[in-house]
């Protein structure tokens, strides 16, 4: 008898372990698959050393776009300029710009495709208005509703909760 894919995948303990599980039921269960690619971005961005959720839950974007970009070229994709930009001046900065260029919605629409959207910048912002401008606040509120994906309240509200309980 087959064993839960749900069962294995929370026995996973590596994002290599997860990539690769991910890829094995991506055909017969694609939800699993979603949920194993979650799991790979929250076990990288674990070993990345975040301070706090904030910073946490920014680094779940990266890696969260990176494996969209990775799935998507069929190879491993690094966000280099992102990742430069980190270097320079810090995640929460870094984010900050990403999210205050106007007609930057790259990374958001790519996630958004792939059911992630709620790792997105533009969700962890929501999540975190206090430590962002109103005005990157705002630009993240109007991204979301110029996509219409009233999913993402729902995914941002349940991670927040998520969250809470945590803390």
């Amino acid at each position: 008898m087959p064993m839960d894919p749900l069962v294995i995948l929370a026995k996973l303990e590596t994002p290599e372990e997860c990539e690769q599980f991910a890829i094995n039921v991506a055909q017969k269960y694609p939800e699993v698959a979603l949920k194993a690619k979650r799991r790979e971005v929250e076990l990288r961005a674990k070993g990345k050393g975040a301070r706090n959720d904030l910073e946490r839950e920014l680094l779940e974007a990266v890696f969260a776009y990176e494996a969209v970009l990775a799935q998507r070229r069929g190879k491993k994709i690094r966000a280099t300029r992102t990742w430069q930009m980190i270097e320079r001046h810090g995640i929460v900065e870094a984010a900050t710009r990403a999210v205050d260029r106007p007609d930057d919605t790259l990374g958001y629409q790519a996630l958004a495709a792939m059911g992630m959207q709620d790792i997105s910048f533009e969700a962890v912002v929501i999540r975190h208005p206090s430590a962002f401008s109103k005005a990157a606040v705002g630009r993240c509120r109007e991204r979301i509703a110029q996509f219409q994906l009233p999913i993402v309240n729902e995914l941002v509200k349940e991670k927040r909760d998520r969250i809470n309980e945590t803390c």
